[in-house]
């Protein structure tokens, strides 16, 4: 055996930061995009700050002629002046006005389109990471987690960061210039006005925090509770039949109601905590533009401020408004969004059990040669499955492995791909430590043929070039051949393009335990596993796929789990194995003559076959 030094830098280590830092990170592969977004969101603010400002001088280039505009005849009058400076002003602004407002429209549509964009990309990069992490953790993971809440966290819960993603640091970025200008302007103009303004401001943060704790509580739940339905919904689906065939369908709905119902719970907690954030938030905007007409008033009976200036402070208050309401928007996507995307982060952090050491080799040139030195696992700790084995497999002789359900038959070949991690001792490969080879290529020398076939949604080509991605057709279809399947598929209409349905429902127990079987020829690997590889077939095909699998076996190294006692007869070795461990080991006739548990096993069942 021959091995290739390999670095793994996988793993959830890049998401020990916060939350936030984790976001931003997000930003990073598209900043030039993101960049542009801002500038224009940035003269976007610039015009709403501007337009005040210009409406001030227009007025005010105006206001000297308005006495003279008493009457039709006066208007007209006025119009024909206008070679005066002061119309000449106004022309000059209204026609500024339109412009900047063309350009902002333009500067919006960008924002709108792009800015959408950028978070469409953010969220697909996020699913993405997500998904390549989900590939990395172990048996054990999926064995202690619902599909359904798994599909959730992938689906649903990254469903408004995209909203997030864009109005996020665009609504702050807008506002904070918007709030910013407006005081600045404010306090050179009549700073009297600038603090009424500063004086507001703290009240509507300190409103929104505390409104946002709230808020990204009951989001939360709402989550909790759509990961909960999907999950039921997952499992309503998957097992319909079994529902139909206890006619289980009223409690099968009622269920699906209770959760239903507690969905409902939690987002009417969420639209109560919303009605209340934005009720009030409206009530102080309100609020504030009655106190800036009433201390523009009074500043106007003062003799300290004119109708012009009242006018403009009155429009910047308008122009205050909407920076307000985006960031009143903000909160509300910040809270969903965050919410989800902290379910995100925490399944990111889930650290898998099972990985590759910073030093471990590839496998390559595998003789076969395995060993099993005094392993001993338990799922949980607390009860034991595996005690002390010992156990030795020639390269190319095959080891059967046989006993009563719950011994530990297929935990102890499980552990040799390693889908889960052993506890205490060790198993090797040509000598060599399995937890110091690369899972890719331990795995891609291992061929497993399991007891539960699962099939994808595709077509009968696809699920049989699973062995082999980069498969022809030629070797398609000799795998096939060599799994006694391929002539049930070219009866089928639509040949190797036939679609196998949901998990194969359009086969037979037997055709779908085939197209496994062909998989296995079409991966062609040095070392076998044969989780009762037969036991969905009858008499008749299991004769000629066990022709088969011992045509493929030949020269391998070849682990085999078996009910059916018949089909081992002539396996080199025979192990059998009980919760207490490993009680016999030999050839067929040996254990026989001995009269133990596999003689005992052997007449039990061809007593019962016969």
């Amino acid at each position: 055996m021959t091995v290739k030094n390999r670095i793994d830098k996988t793993g959830p280590a890049g998401f020990r930061r916060s939350p936030l830092g984790i976001f931003a990170s997000y930003y990073r592969p598209h900043w030039k995009l993101f960049a542009a977004d801002m500038i224009c969101a940035s003269f976007i603010a610039a015009v709403d700050l501007a337009f005040p400002v210009m409406t001030r001088y227009s007025i005010g280039s105006i206001a000297p002629g308005a006495a003279a505009a008493d009457s039709l005849s006066g208007f007209w009058k006025s119009l024909a002046a206008s070679k005066d400076s002061g119309f000449r002003l106004f022309v000059i602004m209204v026609a500024a006005m339109m412009a900047i407002h063309i350009l902002r429209m333009v500067f919006s549509w960008f924002v709108t389109y792009w800015g959408h964009t950028v978070g469409a990309y953010i969220e697909a990069d996020m699913r993405r990471d997500l998904f390549d992490h989900l590939q990395t953790l172990p048996f054990s993971f999926y064995d202690n987690h619902r599909t359904g809440h798994i599909m959730s966290r992938v689906t649903n819960d990254l469903f408004e960061i995209t909203e997030l993603a864009h109005h996020g640091p665009e609504d702050l970025f807008i506002s904070f210039l918007t709030l910013s200008g407006s005081f600045v302007i404010l306090l050179f103009m009549r700073w009297e006005m600038a603090l009424v303004l500063l004086l507001a401001l703290p009240l509507l943060i300190v409103h929104t925090m505390k409104s946002r704790k709230r808020m990204m509580g009951a989001s939360r739940q709402v989550k909790e509770k759509t990961a909960e339905i999907n999950a039921s919904l997952e499992s309503s689906i998957s097992g319909a039949r079994v529902a139909k065939a206890f006619t289980n369908e009223s409690y099968e709905k009622q269920k699906f109601r209770g959760g239903n119902e507690h969905f409902i719970g939690a987002k009417k907690s969420f639209y109560k905590s919303m009605a209340s954030f934005h009720s009030r938030l409206e009530f102080i905007l309100h609020i504030f533009n009655v106190i800036v007409i009433a201390a523009g008033g009074l500043l106007i009976m003062a003799g300290r401020m004119n109708l012009v200036e009242l006018i403009t402070c009155t429009l910047f208050a308008a122009a205050i408004l909407q920076p307000v309401r985006r960031l009143a928007n903000f909160v509300e996507q910040y809270t969903t969004g965050m919410a989800g995307f902290s379910r995100f982060v925490e399944l990111m952090r889930e650290e898998p059990d099972v990985k590759d050491r910073p030093d471990a080799v590839t496998l390559s040139g595998v003789r076969g040669d395995i060993e099993y030195r005094d392993v001993s696992f338990s799922y949980n700790r607390d009860v034991t499955v595996l005690k002390h084995i010992n156990l030795r497999i020639k390269a190319g002789s095959t080891l059967a492995l046989v006993g009563p359900s719950g011994g530990g038959k297929t935990t102890l070949c499980h552990l040799l791909p390693r889908f889960y991690e052993i506890r205490e001792g060790s198993v090797t490969i040509d000598g060599t430590d399995i937890r110091d080879i690369t899972l890719k290529s331990l795995r891609k020398n291992i061929g497993i043929v399991q007891q539960d076939v699962f099939l994808f949604a595709g077509t009968l080509r696809e699920n049989i070039a699973y062995g082999s991605p980069g498969a022809t057709e030629a070797e398609i279809i000799a795998a096939a051949k060599k799994a006694e399947i391929h002539g049930d598929i070219v009866k089928l209409p639509e040949g190797y393009e036939s679609h196998v349905g949901e998990r194969g429902i359009k086969l037979s127990g037997g055709q779908k335990q085939r197209i496994s079987i062909a998989r296995i020829f079409l991966k062609n690997p040095p070392i076998l596993i044969l989780d009762e590889a037969t036991s969905a077939l009858d008499s008749a095909t299991e004769k000629k796929i066990q022709r088969a699998l011992e045509e493929l076996a030949r020269g391998r190294t070849t682990l085999v789990i078996a009910h059916r006692l018949s089909t081992i007869r002539n396996a080199g070795t025979i192990a059998v194995i009980d919760d207490e461990g490993i009680r016999q080991i030999g050839s067929h006739s040996k254990l026989l003559a001995e009269d133990g548990l596999y003689a005992e096993l052997y007449r039990a069942q061809f007593s019962r076959d016969y």
